[in-house]
């Protein structure tokens, strides 16, 4: 597989920064695993470079000589501006500030997704039945702050992520109650994507939605009092909006199974479907998932997976993007 230097220096200096939270992490030498594992809210930063800054100084950690950053947004030159939190910065300034020899920034789902390979049995669970076939497009998608997906194709003995905004695809309804949640959303978005209702402020909106709809004046709630609530059973709506969140993410995820012909597997990521524990094995996700007509059983036969985020398969990812960075317009590198 084509590769731009392939030997990055050390020590390395890790990245995987989303819309509400950055995690970083630290690789010291050759044959070592990410340590220093360490999050922080972005907003209590005033952009990435401050974020990298109380990092390392927090950890304590000399200046890396390279670094790989997962970024949840479109990259595709050295002004890279983030979809969900006000920081933009450049590539090549951010590398001349920490004296980079290498500054490697690409969307956090093509990082994760280059993770997929070197996932572990403990890191993954399966959803349904189904199983992989060897060498097949794989499909990645994930509801945090947004909607992030991708894929990843074998090539030339190697793997290439797929870079995409599929988060903000329109959003399809299924039945006639999603018909009125997607016609409600609509008087206030416009086009309703993917991405309006499968992330954190997506079950907020399916939560008003669903009040609205219902003739109930909704509360002021966040995603963690949507999923807190829908958990503890103590209000319907919000149980409504949890499930109709699985139902749609099923959906999607069908609908980029097709897409990619991800007979490989279709691994499911994010914050949000590990917060809510095992609701999606009794969740509608997985009929949605397959319920695509003629193509029933070509879906039933590809395997889902839920995705454990604890272990920062992100940065993992990103690391190995370092070593193998198949040229592509994913990323942005400086050096």
């Amino acid at each position: 597989m084509p590769t731009i230097n392939p030997s990055a220096p050390y020590p390395r200096l890790l990245g995987d920064v989303g819309g509400t939270h950055a995690r970083f992490g630290w690789i010291a030498g050759r044959d070592e695993r990410v340590a220093n594992v360490a999050a922080c809210a972005c907003r209590e930063h005033a952009g990435l470079a401050a974020a990298i800054a109380h990092y390392l100084a927090d950890q304590r950690l000399a200046a890396p000589a390279a670094a790989a950053l997962a970024i949840a947004t479109p990259v595709a030159g050295d002004t890279v501006a983030m979809t969900n939190l006000d920081w933009t910065f450049s590539v090549d300034a951010l590398r001349r500030r920490f004296a980079l020899e290498r500054l490697l920034v690409l969307n956090d789902f093509s990082a994760l997704a280059l993770a997929i390979p070197a996932l572990t049995p403990s890191e993954v669970r399966q959803v349904g039945a189904g199983e992989a076939v060897a060498g097949a497009p794989v499909a990645l998608l994930g509801a945090g702050t947004g909607l992030g997906v991708s894929g990843l194709l074998h090539a030339n003995g190697g793997v290439l992520p797929i870079a995409g905004e599929g988060g903000h695809v329109t959003l399809a309804a299924a039945d006639a109650a999603e018909d009125r949640i997607v016609a409600w959303l609509r008087t206030r978005f416009g086009h309703v994507s993917a991405e309006r209702v499968l992330s954190g402020d997506g079950l907020v909106n399916l939560y008003r939605a669903g009040c609205a709809i219902a003739g109930r004046k909704a509360e002021v709630l966040q995603a963690v009092d949507v999923s807190s609530r829908a958990l503890a059973g103590s209000d319907a709506e919000c149980r409504a909006a949890v499930e109709h969140f699985f139902a749609l993410l099923g959906s999607v995820a069908g609908d980029l199974a097709l897409t990619l012909g991800a007979r490989g597997g279709v691994y499911v990521g994010g914050g949000i479907v590990p917060q809510l524990g095992d609701w999606i094995d009794r969740s509608a996700f997985r009929a949605r998932f397959e319920a695509k007509g003629r193509y029933r059983s070509y879906l039933a036969a590809i395997p889902t997976w839920t995705i454990d985020g604890k272990a920062a398969p992100a940065l993992r990812g990103a690391n190995r993007a370092l070593d193998d960075t198949p040229r592509g317009a994913y990323l942005a590198m400086a050096s």
